[in-house]
């Protein structure tokens, strides 16, 4: 007992998403570097960034360059990984989801990871940069720049920033496709609606099971507006029946083989119907089916791709070229006057 006269301390009153700070050790720090950029999402961006470079390329790969590209790219996708969390850190904290990153718990300071941020940004810029190419490292910066400074503020704002977000995702393989000194021809665009059409299923889904948590942080997603939860899962189901004939036109172009197309016909079905009984159920079960075959659809799809695809230059993808037969004769004017076509008569 205190004799002293003086109140006792009162306790600190904490909510549910109140986290006492706890500052990350020495050791713990690559794990938390790992948490604040998001290094697996980050490794999606550098395996579509790499197909595209891959499916670019004619003739025996430069790896040095693909190696260049691919740590250039994973420094600018941790990059805006970092920089996002460094401008949501308020609302992370109100998130289950999201309230033990590393800022939000405490386990870094907001300073601490906008260092490493940009940082990681300034490296891999410079190692397109000098390394690459100059449309590599442009392109790297247009989707830093889109996600941070456009992405980021509309989430508060419009749920039309899950198509910004998807701009985001599929300018990568872009990245790829130009580091292998290729033009944007058809097949690069291409590759980038694949992964823009791959992304609303894949993202709607899982803001689907998190729209409560998204409201309670003011983010405006598609699911947690007035009847947002139905057209959600009417998104979800045509995005995943596009997906079907857009992948096969990377056969029709000559990008891909026939094994491809029958691989992703069959696969865009099997994903198709798991979006069918989220649609007709909307609940949480069919709404995570979804997303974990989306986890699952879009490396099949690419690693198909590429084990069948055709080396093709920039150039002819997608080009018809039309070739006079050998066998046929040539063609002769007739020069027997009866034999020319008479004017019909009009009566003149």
């Amino acid at each position: 007992m205190d004799f002293s006269g003086a109140m006792p301390p009162q306790p600190l009153l904490m909510t549910e998403t109140t986290t006492i700070p706890t500052p990350a050790t020495l050791q713990e720090l690559p794990a938390t570097y790992g948490a604040l950029t998001k290094v697996r999402l980050s490794m999606l961006v550098v395996v579509t960034t790499g197909v595209g470079f891959i499916m670019a390329s004619v003739g025996p790969l430069d790896w040095w360059v693909l190696f260049w590209t691919v740590v250039g790219t994973m420094a600018c996708a941790c990059s805006a990984n970092g920089l996002n969390q460094v401008v949501e850190v308020r609302r992370d904290k109100l998130m289950d989801r999201t309230k033990n990153r590393p800022m939000p718990s405490g386990a870094i300071s907001r300073q601490h990871g906008w260092i490493v941020a940009v940082v990681l940004g300034y490296l891999g810029l410079c190692a397109l940069v000098f390394f690459v190419n100059l449309a590599a490292a442009g392109l790297s910066l247009l989707t830093m720049l889109i996600y941070v400074m456009l992405y980021t503020p509309m989430k508060l704002r419009t749920t039309l920033n899950t198509l910004v977000g998807a701009v985001v995702g599929a300018i990568p393989p872009l990245i790829g496709w130009v580091a292998a000194g290729s033009e944007l021809s058809i097949g690069a665009w291409i590759l980038a609606a694949l992964l823009f059409v791959w992304q609303l299923p894949h993202f709607l889904s899982l803001a689907w099971l998190y729209r409560d948590e998204y409201g309670r942080a003011g983010f405006k997603m598609l699911p947690g507006v007035t009847g947002g939860e139905h057209i959600t899962c009417e998104v979800v189901l045509l995005t995943t029946m596009l997906l079907i004939p857009l992948s096969v036109t990377a056969t029709m172009i000559g990008m891909a083989g026939t094994a491809y197309a029958i691989c992703t016909i069959i696969m865009g079905i099997g994903w198709s119907m798991l979006a069918y009984t989220f649609f007709r159920r909307r609940d949480r079960s069919s709404a995570r089916r979804v997303f974990l075959a989306s986890l699952l659809y879009l490396p099949l799809l690419l690693g198909v791709m590429i084990a069948d695809r055709n080396e093709l230059t920039a150039n002819q993808l997608g080009t018809l070229v039309l070739q006079p037969l050998d066998d046929a004769p040539p063609a002769q004017a007739p020069t027997d006057p009866d034999s020319l076509p008479m004017a019909p008569d009009n009566g003149s």
